[in-house]
């Protein structure tokens, strides 16, 4: 490292992707800089599950204790910013933050995750994360065997219905609209007995984020405990794009085995590159973009 500027490596997105990328990096001697908000994705969930040995741990404090674990590594330091820019130089990368710092590396790591787009109902940007949610696996346990609703249509409604239905068998689809579904799908939903409901949802009302009732704009009103809902996202951070990095059709960052990107010297991992969101997969994500990175600095030093 020349100089407090710059580095070999910068990780942009400290959560559990990026922190994890830190640690591998951090323990192999690396100069690395993590670029964070502070704002990660499930900053509002009450706490996180699927995890071993953080099973019901709250998101912020298994965070807080990663960045304490990270930065015990000297070569490892972190930036409280946003990145809103970055471009390639004759040696590397070099990045911009909203408050004007321009730091350098050899290599990018990208741990940025993804923006949930949220639809614009009353009640579910306060209720996200908490009861109105998106993996069975994260959150299905805690809501088992309780009424609940899916919010989706098409073959995404489809393939949650048969994750949730062993969950709960009081399970009905919310399709906001008519029922992208064949014949076949219908009519195995009416042999688990699914309802399908095709109006548009109005408002969910809850407490304190907790759901009570989704009211339809017909004003039909129904009582849910939960309500999982598919919702589209984008890209949190566009820099990877804007370096050339290529997407996937789903709009994820598409990457190899081995966490690259088809930008030569640019990595991704975590939310932003995976379809499994999920704080296991950011942290094995991360680990092994961490490992990669170092092997590509090997490779090109040693």
């Amino acid at each position: 490292m020349k100089d407090d500027k710059s580095y070999e490596v910068i990780i942009i997105g400290g959560s559990y992707a990026g922190l994890s990328a830190a640690m591998a990096l951090g323990r192999s001697l690396r100069s690395v800089l993590v670029i964070d908000s502070g704002l990660p994705c499930n900053r509002q969930t009450p706490h996180s599950h699927n995890f071993i040995t953080h099973d019901g741990e709250k998101p912020q404090n298994i965070v807080k204790k990663a960045r304490e674990e990270v930065l015990n590594y000297t070569g490892v330091k972190l930036h409280k910013g946003v990145a809103v820019s970055g471009k390639k130089t004759s040696v590397g990368f070099e990045i911009a933050t909203e408050s004007g710092e321009i730091f350098n590396a050899k290599k990018l790591i990208f741990a940025t995750g993804v923006e949930d787009i949220i639809p614009s109902i009353q009640g579910f940007s306060a209720c996200w994360g908490i009861s109105v949610i998106h993996c069975p696996y994260c959150h299905g346990y805690e809501f088992k065997n309780k009424k609940t609703a899916i919010m989706a249509n098409g073959e995404r409604a489809f393939h949650l219905a048969g994750l949730v239905n062993n969950l709960s068998a009081d399970l009905t689809l919310l399709t906001s609209g008519k029922a992208d579904l064949d014949f076949k799908q219908k009519a195995k939903l009416q042999v688990y007995g699914i309802e399908i409901i095709e109006e548009e949802i109005g408002e969910i009302q809850h407490k304190n984020g907790w759901v009570q009732q989704v009211i339809l704009k017909n004003g039909t009103v129904l009582a849910f405990d939960a309500v999982y809902a598919a919702i589209p996202f984008r890209q949190h951070s566009v820099i990877p794009v804007e370096l050339g990095c290529e997407l996937t059709e789903q709009g994820h960052l598409k990457i190899d085995n081995f966490q690259k990107t088809t930008i030569a010297g640019v990595f991704a991992c975590g939310d932003n590159s995976s379809m499994m969101r999920s704080v296991s997969n950011a942290v094995a994500a991360g680990n092994l973009a961490g490992a990669m990175v170092n092997k590509e600095l090997i490779d090109e030093n040693f």
